[in-house]
């Protein structure tokens, strides 16, 4: 039986009055409430609902919001409120209809007594509000859009609230020295990096536009972020984030243009830095490992950008310089998420860069990992198992409960049951290495792989692939996945991995690779790459593409010898 109420009127003094006089409990009772326009939405917690949106009424930056909206249950405590709150939160930044007025300091996700039968509830509350028209889609498709994956109002997990208070302490006392500085945030495939690095972002704007007078009831950990002491220190400090990923960086900038204090612009390419005409005090630079050294870029344009970023940054053209170095000349402060297990072409940044980063900021106490697996169900677990799968290292059968990993012997059969994931899930794809030629770039009506019978083509865009229309039936790469979180992923493993029967080694077959840059010698640094080395990027690949799927992953290999192996290790995988 619904326990709750919503109580709904115009958001103005005497509707307040109105509203809160019949019932003393107004102003001494925990309660959730919604204050919007056609455009803007604020959700808040409070103990005090009279006295509280008396106060929102005198605060500028809600005098357009017309409608308030209470929650109200007799079994709420400020616990449920929290939860309810940062719930709401998320589900309408998600959502994209509204334009999300908050700060994302206090959002929250903490355990508490009977936490099961209030999200129950919640959801109940959630369909309310929707067929008044406060939303537009229904949970799951929320739960699958970028704008709810990518949002800055995630609730962090503990290991991630840390790293965040970590990095904002050094970066003010980086301020207070004049020192510059450079921090580095390291984890795994679905550990979070990416959200860590939106959330700073809009915690950063958001501490620029506070009012350290404003009264809140906020008790976050960031709260004292918000004092004087500290909002002066980030007037006018130029911030951005740059994302070297083409389909990435065209999502997170859809969620930036949709979140107040945050502009499509600050996200950046490299090359955008090295041009730009004004310096940085801070860049969070995402997937770090995939900035660039000097070798042949995808086109000619950037090939002659690069020495002339170089001849302006640093009055000569030094081939030794490489994308890291544009980002610390352009900036004071920079944040650095990578993983360097994730690196797929040669151009990326190479180890010997890599390394040092990582040892010296850990000299500096300026390293922060992340070891918590937040997409894949199967935990951290899954991920090491799977690089030790992909390199035959494995050895006992592994299953993961609550993880559906299978394996397919025929492709039509894994195509089908992705289709029938996504049918109840959603987000269930096909992805694959990139063992067939590209043919359908220039032919549309050419297939490029063909299996089993059937016949494929590679994704038909470059950007938010997972979410295109026809993205059921094509086979995604790993330059539209990468950063990205599916619910199931369907990988086939190409012929350019094989397994030699006789040494029991994984070897690349590089006739069956078919990324020109992904095996392409380094002429301008006089660097070439034997088999080893590209092997390398290409089980680097294979496990991004591996663990996309947050609910299961389909596996399907392409080399008898290989896939006889891995049958042997995937638990219920018997033909």
């Amino acid at each position: 039986m619904t326990s709750f109420r919503v109580e709904h009127f115009p958001f103005s003094r005497q509707s307040i009055k109105t509203w809160a006089e019949p019932d003393g409990r107004h102003a001494n009772w925990p309660v959730v409430y919604t204050l919007s326009s056609n455009r803007e939405i604020y959700v808040g917690e409070t103990l005090n609902a009279a006295g509280r949106l008396r106060q929102h009424l005198d605060a500028p930056g809600k005098k357009d919001l017309s409608a308030a909206r209470i929650v109200i249950d007799d079994t709420f405590n400020k616990s449920v409120c929290l939860d309810l709150e940062s719930y709401l939160i998320r589900l309408f930044a998600g959502d994209g209809k509204f334009t999300v007025i908050n700060r994302n300091e206090g959002i929250t996700d903490a355990d508490y007594f009977e936490r099961v039968r209030y999200r129950a509830t919640f959801d109940e509350i959630f369909e309310e509000l929707r067929e008044a028209g406060m939303f537009t889609r229904d949970i799951p498709e929320i739960e699958n859009n970028d704008l709810f994956k990518l949002s800055p109002f995630k609730a962090l997990n503990q290991e991630q609230a840390i790293t965040m208070e970590g990095i904002l302490e050094a970066l003010f006392a980086d301020i207070d020295s004049g020192e510059r500085g450079t921090i580095v945030v390291q984890g795994d495939p679905g550990t979070g990096k990416t959200i860590v690095g939106i959330f700073l972002m809009k915690l950063l704007s958001d501490i620029e536009r506070a009012d350290p007078t404003e009264r809140t009831e906020n008790d976050s950990l960031f709260s004292d972020f918000f004092m004087e002491g500290y909002v002066e220190k980030l007037k006018d400090f130029k911030i951005g984030i740059v994302i070297p990923q083409q389909s990435l960086r065209k999502s997170v900038q859809k969620v930036f243009a949709k979140t107040p204090g945050l502009e499509k612009s600050m996200v950046l390419t490299p090359f955008q830095v090295g041009e730009s005409d004004h310096d940085f005090d801070l860049l969070v630079v995402d997937e770090a490992h995939r900035l660039n050294q000097r070798a042949n870029q995808p086109s000619g344009a950037l090939n002659k950008k690069f020495p002339e970023i170089n001849m302006r940054l640093f009055g000569h053209d030094d081939l030794g310089k490489t994308q890291l170095d544009w980002i610390r000349a352009k900036s004071r402060h920079q944040v650095l998420l990578l993983d360097e297990a994730q690196s797929v072409r040669p151009a990326d940044l190479p180890s010997h860069v890599v390394g040092p980063l990582v040892r010296d900021s850990k000299k500096q106490h300026r390293f922060y990992p992340l070891v918590s697996q937040m997409r894949v169900a199967g935990g951290a677990d899954y991920i090491d198992f799977i690089r030790r799968m992909l390199r035959a290292e494995a050895k006992e059968p592994r299953e993961f409960p609550g993880y559906e990993l299978r394996m397919f012997d025929d492709l039509a059969e894994m195509h089908e049951a992705i289709r029938e994931r996504d049918r109840e899930h959603g987000l269930a794809r096909l992805a694959a290495g990139y063992a067939w030629p590209w043919k359908s770039k220039n032919d549309a009506s050419a297939v490029d792989i063909e299996l089993d019978g059937i016949g494929l083509r590679w994704n038909t865009t470059a950007t938010d692939w997972a979410s295109s229309t026809n993205a059921l039936e094509e086979v995604g790469s790993i330059h539209t996945l990468q950063g990205y979180d599916l619910n199931f992923a369907g990988v086939i493993i190409g012929p350019d991995l094989r397994l030699d029967p006789v040494s029991g080694e994984v070897v690349a077959n590089l006739d069956r690779y078919f990324d020109k840059k992904g095996k392409e010698h380094n002429a301008q640094l006089g660097i070439r790459y034997d088999g080893d080395d590209v092997l390398q990027y290409i089980l680097n690949i294979y496990a991004v593409l591996l663990t996309r799927g947050m609910r299961g992953t389909f596996v399907y290999i392409s080399d008898p010898s290989l896939r006889e192996y891995v049958r042997t290790v995937i638990r219920g995988a018997e033909p």
